[in-house]
């Protein structure tokens, strides 16, 4: 059986960018992509803290240490700059290796940067 977990989570980053006319997605820096266990073009659930919005869409990797998170496209809408969000992804595996699974768990600073 394979069942889909928790692969990595960034908790609560501040949205500091919304750009309605883009393709799609959300703009990440690099430093919290790589904390994450992340990569470009990988889907990510984000849930808004400050609304209860939840969306789907796919990472763009961001300028490294600059704290962008940068939501593109129609998911602009579900979220202002200074929103709070969770940024989720999850990985499908077997059941056996699923309960041994730890998933990576990033906790930003109130400016999106990695603390230390």
């Amino acid at each position: 059986m394979v069942i889909e977990v928790l692969k990595s989570k960034i908790h609560r980053v501040k949205v500091t960018q919304s750009e309605l006319n883009y393709v799609g997605s959300i703009t990440i820096d690099e430093d919290l992509l790589d904390a994450a266990n992340m990569i470009p073009n990988e889907k990510v659930q984000v849930v808004n803290n400050n609304n209860g919005a939840r969306f789907e869409t796919y990472i763009i990797k961001g300028e490294r240490g600059t704290g962008t998170i940068c939501l593109n496209g129609s998911c602009a809408r579900l979220a202002q700059i200074g929103d709070i969000v969770i940024i989720v992804s999850y990985a499908h595996m077997d059941f056996e290796e699923a309960k041994k699974y730890e998933p990576v768990l990033v906790f930003p600073d109130d400016n999106n940067k990695l603390i230390k």
